[in-house]
């Protein structure tokens, strides 16, 4: 093990994205640039002698985001270089903080394309042998459960528990008189790591998805709006935060809300996530997206565009249906 990581050193590495992130065209989609994020964090660990491997084989320690605010400044596409700045921002009730700048070249010029900010838990798993004590540089935020830290002020009303009777639709209880869709799926083991806890990459999962499901349930799905106008979905902005650890093969109700819709141009939507416990709707992860629509120039170009009348009107629908289906 090399010299323990320091709260001010500063990381740089280049990651491409993954092919898989090319769905429409080549441009890679927001779960994918998340994914990018994911990586350089990874990576700022590895660089200052703490990968994600070592840290728990020797010290039981997994490594977790549960925390990613991420703002997309400008589309990637499938054979972008990007280079990764990772800058610790210290340690907080959430985890170790840190910001990620990814920029990519344009036209011979360097151009900001990604702006995030990370949390970060080392989650001990009593599971196994016995372990070494962690590093006093990793004590700080070293935690027993994912999210157990959380600030009060920041998550206390958003953890309070639902009750749910014995008889009841978990769904139907979390959507009823708001502008929501719902959506149960059980957890497969790989959309979890550490053995049994669901990452953060399977909450980007869960929203990437549940926004597909809710556009499908209002009529204005993306291979409809694609066909019939070469429109997509874009994304600016996302946010992710976990409260809670959800656990393997549970049933994960997701709660997709609009929340509003600015002038045409983009809407923003709040996704919570449940598992029931107990007769009790435990809410395990928050976080908010924001969707505006582009049509497709050519191959490589797209142009934002107002929302059009069937656009609107499925948004500010009435609450959706609930499905029980989910993918990989």
């Amino acid at each position: 093990m090399s010299q323990p990581a320091t709260t001010d050193a500063v990381t740089r590495t280049e990651i491409r994205p993954r092919y898989e992130g090319s769905n429409i065209c080549t441009w890679i989609g927001f779960k994918h640039v998340n994914y990018m994020v994911e990586e350089a964090v990874y990576d700022h660990f590895r660089q200052q002698g703490h990968p994600a491997g070592e840290l728990y084989e020797r010290f039981g320690l997994g490594t977790d985001i549960t925390r990613i605010d991420t703002k997309i400044l400008t589309a990637f596409h499938i054979d972008d270089l990007a280079t990764a700045t990772v800058r610790p921002t210290g340690v907080t009730e959430r985890g170790a903080g840190f910001t990620v700048e990814l920029t990519v070249e344009r036209d011979g010029e360097t151009v900001r394309a990604v702006v995030s900010k990370v949390a970060v838990q080392l989650r001990l798993d009593p599971r196994g042998h016995a372990v070494e004590p962690a590093p006093a540089a990793l004590a700080p935020f070293v935690v027993d459960r994912l999210g157990a830290t959380a600030g009060a002020k920041a998550t206390a009303a958003a953890v309070e528990p639902v009750t749910v009777d014995a008889d009841g639709d978990p769904l139907a209880a979390l959507t009823a008189g708001s502008n929501s869709f719902g959506w149960a799926w059980r957890m497969p083991y790989f959309y979890c790591h550490f053995t049994e806890r669901v990452q953060m990459s399977g909450y980007l999962r869960q929203m990437e998805e549940v926004v597909d499901l809710f556009l499908e349930d209002r009529g204005v799905s993306i291979k409809t709006l694609l066909d019939e106008q070469d429109w997509i979905p874009v994304v600016p902005h996302s946010v992710i935060e976990i409260l809670d650890e959800a656990r393997m093969e549970e049933t994960l109700y997701t709660v997709y809300t609009v929340e509003n819709v600015f002038k045409r141009f983009t809407y923003t939507a709040r996704m919570d996530c449940y598992v029931l416990r107990d007769g009790e709707l435990v809410k395990t992860a928050t976080g908010k997206i924001t969707h505006g629509w582009a049509v497709i120039e050519n191959r490589r170009d797209w142009t934002l565009v107002d929302f059009d009348d069937r656009l609107l009107n499925g948004i500010n629908g009435k609450a959706g249906r609930i499905s029980g289906r989910g993918s990989a």
